[in-house]
């Protein structure tokens, strides 16, 4: 185990810059031209990495919810139907991974069953996302162990001795662990980030936060708190078709919080106590000894 993993060319852990990673997920809502205006907008504002979701619907949607009808915004279909149409195939991850180079950004996603690991893996990623909800899916876990990739698990939903477990089937990895809440938006009093503490005292590995609450000063006290990587969902706009949207961040607010973030880091210093330039000629004016 190690403080600090590599993803990509950046290393991640204590001491390093906060990695920031903008959460596109599902909420393109399968319109390639909507994930790459979120992908310009994670770059813009200066994110590390943008991460997607992939599913094999068949595979994913529980049976008894497959034939359920549901109202989208491409007519009545069932849930089934409805997860084919949002879901992007290879045609569609092609031009991410060409965007995403051109942007000069990170992108990868959360696998949610063993054909998506073998999908993701073509296009030799810089690491992958366990999501919260794949925590306990031992199968899906040693697949990724042996692909060898770098691993992030979030562990919104989770109890610690899931956590534990999860932790030991992945212990020959390179990973990090993401505090989580899987509660969309999630409240104030249900963030727990002293849990970002107590991972960091439990496991020697980055120790980061997936935050899914309204606003950006819970983030930000995230990263005072020590977390050394941060993943916010984003979106176009808050109002848009989708389960997701209502908890992401508008381009603005991501903007802010990139910069904030950024502020943080520089605010944090050394330890070392001295006397700024800057207060020499206070110090002058008002010390009287």
């Amino acid at each position: 185990m190690t403080t600090h993993i590599s993803i990509g060319s950046r290393q991640i852990g204590e001491g390093q810059p906060v990695y920031v990673i903008a959460e596109i997920g599902i909420n393109h809502n399968g319109d390639l031209e909507i994930a790459k205006k979120l992908m310009d907008v994670a770059a813009s504002a200066g994110c590390d990495a943008v991460k997607f979701q992939k599913r094999t619907p068949e595979l994913c949607v529980p049976e008894e919810q497959k034939s359920q009808i549901r109202e989208t915004p491409w007519g009545t279909m069932t849930y089934l139907e409805y997860k084919e149409r949002t879901e992007f195939g290879q045609q569609e991850y092609q031009q991410i991974d060409t965007y995403a180079k051109k942007l000069g950004i990170h992108w990868f996603a959360s696998p949610w069953d063993l054909p998506s690991v073998d999908f993701l893996l073509t296009f030799d990623p810089v690491c992958i996302k366990v999501a919260s909800a794949s925590l306990t899916d031992d199968a899906l876990l040693k697949k990724l162990v042996a692909s060898g990739v770098p691993l992030i698990l979030s562990t919104g939903m989770s109890t610690m001795d899931e956590i534990d477990h999860a932790a030991t089937v992945v212990k020959s990895s390179k990973y990090a662990l993401a505090h989580a809440t899987s509660t969309y938006p999630c409240q104030p009093g249900e963030l727990n980030l002293r849990m970002i503490s107590t991972l960091k005292a439990k496991f020697q590995v980055p120790i980061g936060y997936s935050g899914h609450e309204t606003g950006l000063a819970t983030t930000l006290a995230a990263v005072a708190m020590g977390a050394t990587f941060i993943e916010r969902h984003i979106t176009l706009d808050r109002a848009m078709w989708g389960t997701d949207h209502s908890a992401s961040v508008e381009p603005t607010g991501l903007d802010r919080l990139v910069r904030d973030i950024r502020n943080i880091e520089l605010a944090f210093g050394d330890g070392v106590k001295r006397v700024f330039e800057s207060e020499l000629p206070v110090r002058a004016k008002l010390r009287r000894n």
